[in-house]
């Protein structure tokens, strides 16, 4: 062993003499080669110790070359998967990540360094050390990196701040993924670079496409979004994922997500955008092969008074049976908050057409009783999704807006209008009755 360890030293101490003359010349190629050959004797020696030792020595030399200390990285990279153990493997990845710290010429090298060590950590369980091993690198500055990596590098920092229940931070990085980058077309021919440019790397073999990057975006998106029960964001997430070209081609992939789409429009509050994604999704063909939720959907869009109890019997299967489906269950308010927007379609119903309404038979018309009637109904003059005012004395609740003095006016003189272009039209048609009864006389 010794002479075996004697050897190796008499060896590395030769090519670190070669890598001193090339440096001093400036012979990139040589002192390449010289780093590399350094390397590749530790490793197949199976000196892990010593490896890390050179790699830390020859960064530090004086006037080390940039492309020297590149390749030596690469080729140091190539050997973490075949280290002997964990802690080997830690350790090198760590020398590695201290040599390329600052380097600009290795940024991207860094990056996957940083996330091979926040990998082992989140395997060994302690996801808010990977957390923030992975916020330390800001991939959105690395020009030369390939963009599919970098959306999948920030992803993955999105994923461990969710995992670590850190919203705020998750929210903070999300936004630096664009959705009009999945649009892009792929299937144009790569731009060369033009000279000065900096030339952007491939990506490694492990990286998804950017429809399945599309698709992991928005499931963390909806995992976001389902912190704070955002309904309408989280049907907006599964529209675009219902849109990957892909999953439309197999129904066993599309018709959970369909599902999906249409109980998270039943579970939004009404407002105009969810009444333009509730009629664009009645459009969509694919509806007619559940028809169940076809219905449910009608059921919204009609002018009608819901009963809260038939729409339940009905449904309640279907509820019930997607903790099965693709994404879990909706979310352990979602039986609630499906009974409170029934009750508002219900509101906004009777609001369309009452003027007036006492409040004993708007409880009577939602099931519900008088408190809870009065309830309901505040609760959305204060979202301002109608106006109402309630006599609470007389018990009455009137629908229409207080108008305008001008508004009054405008309807006036409006009136007055169409009266004057009535009684016009009306003398034009006498003057012609009388007109043709002259002349039938005459004949």
């Amino acid at each position: 062993m010794e002479n075996g360890g004697g050897d190796l030293e008499a060896k590395i101490e030769m090519l670190l003499n070669v890598e001193k003359q090339m440096r001093q010349v400036g012979d990139v190629a040589g002192t390449r080669k010289a780093v590399t050959d350094i390397l590749k004797l530790c490793f197949e020696a199976g000196a892990w110790r010593t490896l890390n030792d050179q790699i830390l020595l020859i960064s530090k030399r004086r006037g080390q070359l940039k492309q020297a200390v590149q390749a030596m990285v690469q080729q140091a990279m190539q050997y973490i998967d075949q280290t002997p153990d964990l802690d080997t493997k830690i350790e090198l990845i760590k020398t590695l990540n201290s040599v390329s710290a600052g380097k600009i010429y290795v940024e991207i090298e860094r990056a996957r360094l940083i996330k091979k060590l926040a990998k082992i950590k989140e395997e060994q369980g302690l996801i808010a050390e990977a957390a923030d091993l992975m916020q330390e690198v800001a991939v959105e500055t690395f020009g030369a990196m390939a963009k599919t990596e970098k959306i999948a590098f920030i992803l993955e920092q999105v994923r461990l701040c969710l995992d670590r229940q850190d919203y705020v931070r998750a929210q903070i990085l999300s936004r630096k993924i664009s959705p009009r980058v999945f649009e892009a077309d792929t299937s144009k021919e790569k731009k060369k670079p033009k000279e000065g440019e900096a030339i952007v790397e491939e990506a490694p073999a492990d990286i998804p496409s950017l429809l399945e990057l599309k698709k992991i975006y928005y499931q963390l998106m909806i995992r976001y979004y389902a912190h704070s029960n955002n309904y309408l964001e989280i049907c907006r997430c599964y529209k675009s994922i219902y849109e990957i070209p892909s999953l439309k081609e197999d129904p066993a992939q599309w018709i959970p997500v369909l599902r999906k789409i249409c109980w998270y429009l039943v579970l939004s509050p009404h407002d105009p955008m969810q009444s333009s994604l509730l009629n664009s999704t009645l459009e969509d063909k694919n509806l007619s092969e559940i028809p169940n939720f076809r219905l449910l959907l009608k059921q919204l869009v009609t002018m009608e008074v819901i009963q809260w109890t038939a729409l339940w019997d009905t449904f309640k299967d279907e509820f019930e049976n997607e903790r099965n489906m693709l994404g879990g269950s909706l979310g352990d308010k979602a039986a609630e908050d499906l009974k409170l927007r029934v009750i508002e379609h219900n509101i906004l119903v009777v609001s369309k057409y009452y003027s007036r309404i006492t409040l004993k038979r708007l409880a009577d018309l939602l099931c519900l009783t008088v408190q809870e009637a009065e309830k309901h109904l505040s609760e959305m003059v204060v979202s301002k999704a109608l106006v109402a005012k309630i006599n609470r004395p007389m018990g009455v609740i009137c629908f229409q807006t207080v108008k305008d003095s001008n508004d009054i006016l405008n309807s006036w003189a409006m009136n007055l209008e169409k009266l004057l272009d009535l009684v016009e039209k009306s003398c034009h048609q006498i003057h012609k009755e009388t007109m043709v009864h002259k002349a039938a006389l005459k004949v």
